[in-house]
């Protein structure tokens, strides 16, 4: 049977905390293997550790969102990341996002900031989880300056010709369940090769259904949806997904 990963999750956030449980065990029921958890700050970093010992499911990462645009916590953030690296399956989530931060100051900052995750990423040999929202082509030339080589672009918002210098670098984009009514995803997914693809459901947002929290078993609906706008078997798709997620992760059922 082949692995379904979904490989961008915010399992820590309180919306799950009455029913976490539940949730992860419909994830298993749909067929998910694995749930890379990501946070977007220290304290979800610590949580994400803690709720992957309770619950086997769940790959924890750690990062700093791009809009914490403060450099005492990112010194906290790397910190934290060194000291728990065998714990850690990705930096993530950090990057850029012009969509929240508009100031050119704002924007250097928070490109100084995201150089250092990359680098911190490539030192400990840590695949880096991506957030590029309204800033994908800023975000694929800055990782691709600084060399950058395990990257998963998480819900690329721009076109499929920002995304063509990161597929050529070998990066990965990670399909959220949202691609069943985002005409942009649906795009992308079309023009991108099916060998640089990842799903992703972002829970507990960019579900199927706006508004409704959204969580780790809906995954199945983003591989049928690449399935039809790729026009090849479903099987077919969660082997590539799952060769792509090896490719990138290493082996995260083990």
């Amino acid at each position: 049977m082949n692995k379904i990963v979904d490989t961008h999750a915010h399992i820590c956030d309180p919306l799950f905390d009455e029913d976490r449980e539940q949730v992860l065990g419909r994830a298993q029921a749909a067929g998910v293997t694995a749930v890379i958890a990501v946070g977007e700050d220290l304290a979800d970093a610590r949580r994400n550790l803690a709720l992957s010992q309770k619950h086997p499911l769940l790959r924890p990462t750690a990062g700093l969102y791009p809009t914490h645009l403060d450099r005492g916590q990112a010194d906290q953030m790397r910190a934290f990341i060194r000291r728990e690296r065998r714990r850690l399956v990705a930096v993530g989530e950090v990057g850029l996002d012009f969509w929240v931060v508009q100031e050119d100051s704002e924007k250097e900052l928070q490109k100084e900031i995201f150089e250092s995750f990359i680098a911190l990423g490539k030192e400990l040999d840590l695949p880096l989880n991506v957030h590029s929202r309204a800033a994908g082509r800023h975000a694929v030339a800055l990782l691709l300056a600084c060399g950058a080589t395990r990257v998963q672009l998480h819900a690329f918002d721009g076109k499929a010709s920002a995304a063509q210098p990161a597929v050529e670098a070998g990066y990965f984009f990670s399909i959220p369940t949202s691609v069943v009514r985002s005409r942009q995803k649906q795009k992308l997914v079309k023009h991108l090769p099916l060998s640089s693809l990842l799903v992703e459901t972002d829970s507990p947002v960019l579900g199927p259904t706006p508004q409704a929290r959204n969580e780790p078993a809906n995954i199945v609906l983003a591989i049928k949806a690449i399935a039809e706008l790729k026009n090849v078997p479903e099987e077919d798709v969660i082997e590539a997904l799952a060769e792509n997620t090896r490719r990138l992760y290493g082996d995260l059922n083990g």
